[in-house]
This record gives structure tokens, sequence and C-alpha cells, in this order.
């Protein structure tokens, strides 16, 4: 087991910070391998197996101007006569300038039709993970129950993620920050790069569940599993359970509110596992009784 960087109580507030995938810090100096290496793992005193572990992340924010990201879509998917015509320029450079005053990315070295091209930048945490059960052990591309590297563009600041506990102190992980991504994750590398992170905890006992999340505008139920039509019926499942224990709906009174007001999001297509989000806003649930 990997010994934790701190012991903390429910209630306290972590500020930290994180490297990027490559394991490049905020002075754009290498600290550690890549391959998503994380901060932590944080034990949380008092948390046992079966709580459900609660994040609220108050500051994602960017502490550095450079990012890097992919720059060929991955081959999950596009049609295979897409990969065989695509002429890719192996020069190309997929370099990123972050203007954090003005709050947009812009390529480094552009070509000469994306010279004008800007992104909003969203800050996002890529992975947040509590440990897996049963003794299991994952490298950090790894996404599950456990959350891991769920790589959900709704992660941002103001967000908080619920993980069910699996481990004694939960053993908490957060890393991979990107400066913005693309539903998807398309090219299999966001915008990478190092965050300042600022989060609290808090622990509900006895009530598994997730990995779901929260914002001020949605409540949102994650499915991960290993194809889109499997992950689809894990968030379905999850958010109208959601529904029916925390608003006390009936299994009619759920289907009536997801079915005209579900909104999907595919936040994750390119790891080990598909994950789907599905969300209701907060909106329109304030309607119920």
């Amino acid at each position: 087991m990997i010994q934790p960087v701190l012991h903390i109580n429910p209630g306290d507030t972590i500020r930290t910070t994180t490297v990027d995938a490559g394991g490049r810090d905020a002075s754009n100096t290498r600290r550690s391998n890549g391959g998503n290496p994380e901060t932590g793992p944080f034990y949380i005193e008092g948390t046992m197996p079966g709580d459900l572990l609660a994040i609220k992340f108050n500051r994602i924010r960017l502490n550095r101007d450079s990012a890097e990201s992919g720059d060929r879509v991955v081959g999950s998917a596009l049609n295979s006569g897409y990969i065989e015509n695509a002429k890719y320029d192996d020069k190309f450079s997929s370099e990123w300038k972050l203007d954090r005053a003005n709050g947009f990315a812009m390529l480094a070295k552009p070509s000469e039709h994306l010279k004008n091209f800007r992104v909003k930048l969203q800050p996002m945490l890529g992975c947040v993970a509590v440990s897996p059960g049963e003794k299991q052990s994952f490298q950090a591309g790894w996404l599950g129950s456990w959350g891991g590297n769920m790589d959900y563009n709704g992660i941002r600041e103001g967000v908080t993620v619920y993980l069910t506990v699996n481990q004694p102190g939960a053993l908490l992980f957060v890393g991979d920050g990107h400066a913005t991504q693309g539903d998807g994750e398309l090219t299999g590398d966001a915008l990478e790069t190092s965050m300042d992170v600022e989060f609290t905890v808090n622990v509900i006992q006895g009530e598994g569940g997730g990995p779901r999340a929260e914002n001020d505008e949605y409540i949102m139920a994650m499915g991960i599993a290993g194809s889109l039509p499997d992950a689809l019926r894990q968030a379905t499942t999850g958010l109208a359970r959601w529904l029916e224990h925390d608003y006390h709906l009936t299994p009619n009174e759920s289907a009536i509110v997801l079915g005209s007001s579900m909104r999907y999001d595919v936040a994750e297509i390119v790891d080990p596992q598909v994950n789907v989000v599905a969300k209701v806003s907060k909106a329109v649930l304030a309607t119920l009784k």
C-alpha cells in the first residue's frame, strides 16, 4: 500500500498542487515519471468501507502558462477508413500557450489554419480517486467504481465529487489537470498542465454510492464500463436511484423526471473504460415536493 502523505479529518480543507500527466510541475520541471502521477494519498480519519466521501473542490487553478495535448483523434472514436486515409504531419506541434489573464489557450506554434484559433480556459481535474477495494491496484490511467481517471470536464472548481470508500481512511488521490477538454478526451491527452488545488472533505457514513458529482446547476451520476451502452445504463440507473433515495420519488415519478429532463455527457472514451455522465438540472428538481 502507498503510505499516506497526510492524515486529515472530515471537514478539513487542503491546499496542494498537482503535476501534469507527464510529471512536470508549475515551473515545468519534471518531478516524477509520466502516466498521470497523482497527489496523495490523503488518509481521512474515521472513514470506513461503505461510507461516502464528499470532496468539494473550492479551487482548481492553473499555475503555469503552458500545456500539451495529443494531435490525433484516437482510433476507437473513428471509422477504419478515416484512419487508413488520414495523412498526419509528424512535425505538427500541439504545444499550447495559456493566457490566464484573458482566459484562453492558443497553440504555441500554430499551423496556417489555426493561427487565430482560441479555446476558453476551463480548468478541471481528470483524476479523483479513492483506493479500490479487495486489495486491487490499478495504474492511474484506469477508472472504475473508485473514481480514477474519469476525465470528466465537469470536475471543475465548485463541484463536489462523491466516491464510495473501499478501504479504511479512503486514501484519496487527485491529479491530471487539464486547462480545458472537449467531451471524451478525443486525442488521448487534453491540454495537460499542472494545477493549484484546494478541496474540503466530508464523510457521509454508511451511504455508499457513486461515482457521483454535483455543482450549482446539476446533479450528475457517472457510469463507468467497458462499452458505451453499458456505461449509459450504469449512469441512468445511478441517477434514477439518486432521485428515488434523496428526493423520495417512485420509479414512475423518476421516469417522468428523467424522460423529460435527462442530459447525457460522454466524458471519456479513450481510456480502458468508458465514462458516461447522466445529469439533471437542479432547477427541475426544485419543482419537486
